[in-house]
C-alpha cells in the first residue's frame, strides 16, 4: 500500500474539497473519479491506503468498486447523502459512513483512522 486515498466523487466542488483535506493530512489523492467505470479502471492499477466513495454516481452506484476494495482489504469510507448507513455497514462491515453534509474534521478523522494501521506497518 502507499500513502494515497482513492477518491470517487462526481460533484466537482465536493471532490476538490475532499482532495484538499486528503492533502492537508499529508496523503495523496488518487482521483477524483466521477464514474463507476472510471473508478473500476483506475483501481486495476492502484493499491491505495483507503478509499473515500460517494455512493450514487453518474453511471450507477459504487458497489462494484466497493466490493473490489473490500476483497482487497482496503478500508472504505462512504461519503454520501443518498444511502442508508445501516445498509452500507451491513454490506461492508468495518467501513466508515460519513453522511453528507459532514464536517471536514469528521472526514479527516475517518481518513486518519483508516490509514493509521497502514502507516504503523510501513
Amino acid at each position: 500500500m502507499n500513502d494515497s486515498v482513492f477518491l470517487v466523487e462526481d460533484e466537482p466542488l465536493v471532490a476538490m474539497e475532499i482532495q484538499d483535506l486528503i492533502e492537508e493530512v499529508g496523503l495523496k489523492a488518487d482521483g477524483p473519479y466521477a464514474t463507476v467505470a472510471r473508478a473500476q479502471s483506475a483501481l486495476l492499477e492502484s493499491t491505495p491506503s483507503c478509499a473515500v466513495l460517494d455512493v450514487r454516481l453518474r453511471d450507477g452506484e459504487i458497489f462494484p468498486v466497493a466490493d473490489e476494495l473490500q476483497a482487497r482489504g482496503i478500508p472504505i469510507i462512504f461519503h454520501s447523502g443518498h444511502a442508508s448507513p445501516r445498509q452500507l455497514l451491513d454490506r461492508y462491515p468495518g467501513a466508515t459512513v460519513c453522511e453528507k453534509p459532514c464536517s471536514p474534521s469528521l472526514l479527516v478523522r475517518a481518513i486518519e483512522q483508516a490509514t493509521s494501521a497502514d502507516r504503523q506497518v510501513a
